[in-house]
């Protein structure tokens, strides 16, 4: 029997995205649906993406490095 292989988690996947720096970076949630009462400000924030912090890069390396 061969050894038990780690599988991409697949949430991580699709919600990060790896820059070819290393750095990883996201989509702020909430934007998909009841946006009506959203004032203008707070949809110009989430519209503009995010980076990880070196806190949840070092949490999440696992889940990243088997997205290659």
């Amino acid at each position: 029997m061969g050894k038990i292989k780690q599988k991409t988690h697949k949430g991580t996947k699709k919600s990060i995205t790896l820059r070819n720096s290393g750095s990883a970076k996201f989509k702020k949630p909430g934007t998909n649906h009841k946006t009506v009462s959203y004032n203008a400000s707070r949809m110009r924030k989430l519209r503009k993406g995010s980076e990880l912090s070196k806190a949840d890069s070092k949490r999440l390396k696992r889940l990243i490095d088997r997205m290659n």
